[in-house]
């Protein structure tokens, strides 16, 4: 097999009709428009209808990925869907999305990285572009945090969104574009601060984890908060430097959008100007593993990228999990490419 550049080729998205302001926040929990403004960013966010799973906002997703390359499901090797809200705990939700396309001939897995999942599911899917083991890769961030948030917690009610984003990853036309290098880390002592502790095989499903409201998000927002902006710095900055690139080679930066301060602090260490950072939070929220290709998304939508600009995704999440990567833009391929 024959090393090769992959590049992202067709993007698509999904975002629930349903929106959830912040003005309807303040009917359901003790929580103003401005509380939530100045602490987050966010105006308001997508929430779908009750029994609504994952896999329908991937497929979704991933249906206009496909319509805009002028392909079909057919064409697709493998499904990689970065998520930590799954239809069920089996099968994966990539099972569930491979049969909703039909996508006769691909296989798949989940990738469980929390609001690292694109990074880390994008890292992976190019892999298997790289070393020629597959032409077409469909990679999907989507959550479905309403599923998972105590809308009585007003600090963490108020962060959360749901929405879906998908990109079809394949070789590069040349060496001057796609993928280049990337950088993540885990430190699993972070857990106990950004979890979930109920539903799993330490705690399964009981009355006792209802009624102590196991099965929702838990974060010490303060503990997360300085670490993203940490770590957010620590390891883009090493990115960089290992490609002997720096900052200011940096056409945009699209980071995962929790929090817009610490989006802003992150931006100020690097010393990036606003013009060059992606920011959709204040209409989304923080969809999770959806954030980033969403923004990506927006910056395509609003003409932000130009063929050989320098992208830098970066991404902070449970786990901790942290990760950047590196991609020199190449450009969407039409149905004749």
């Amino acid at each position: 097999m024959t090393l090769r550049r992959a590049t992202i080729t067709s993007i698509g998205r999904f975002l629930p009709d349903k929106v959830l302001s912040n003005q309807d926040l303040e009917v359901m929990v003790d929580t103003t428009d401005q509380w939530i403004l100045a602490r987050t960013g966010i105006r308001e966010r997508r929430i779908v209808e009750k029994g609504t799973g994952a896999s329908e906002l991937a497929a979704a997703a991933a249906q206009e990925a496909l319509d805009r390359r002028g392909i079909t499901a057919d064409d697709i090797d493998l499904i990689i869907v970065g998520t930590v809200t799954p239809d069920m705990m089996f099968p994966s939700t990539a099972c569930l999305v491979q049969d909703k396309l039909q996508a006769s001939r691909a296989w798949g897995f989940d990738l469980s990285a929390a609001c690292c999942g694109f990074v880390y599911s994008l890292t992976v899917g190019t892999q298997f572009i790289v070393s020629g083991a597959h032409e077409r890769v469909l990679v999907i961030g989507v959550d479905v945090m309403s599923s998972i948030v105590d809308y009585k917690d007003r600090a963490t009610c108020v962060i959360f969104g749901d929405g879906a984003a998908a990109v079809l990853l394949e070789a590069a036309e040349g060496d001057d574009q796609g993928f280049i290098d990337y950088q993540h880390k885990i430190e699993g002592y972070g857990g106990q601060y950004l979890y979930m502790p109920g539903g799993g095989s330490r705690n399964p499903t009981s009355e006792e984890t209802v009624e102590r409201k196991m099965h929702y998000v838990h974060q010490d927002g303060q503990k997360v908060f300085k670490y993203a902006v940490r770590r957010t710095y620590e390891t883009t900055t090493s990115l960089l430097s290992k490609n002997h690139l720096t900052p200011d080679d940096v056409t945009l930066f699209i980071a995962h959008q929790a929090n817009i301060r610490i989006l802003d602090a992150a931006r100020r260490r690097l010393g990036l100007p606003e013009e060059k950072v992606v920011k959709n939070i204040h209409k989304f929220g923080n969809t999770t593993a959806a954030t980033i290709p969403l923004a990506l998304y927006d910056a395509i939508e609003d003409d932000r990228l130009d063929k050989g600009d320098l992208i830098l995704f970066s991404s902070v999440g449970a786990g901790y999990t942290a990760g950047a990567s590196l991609f020199r833009w190449g450009g969407l391929r039409n149905a004749s490419a």
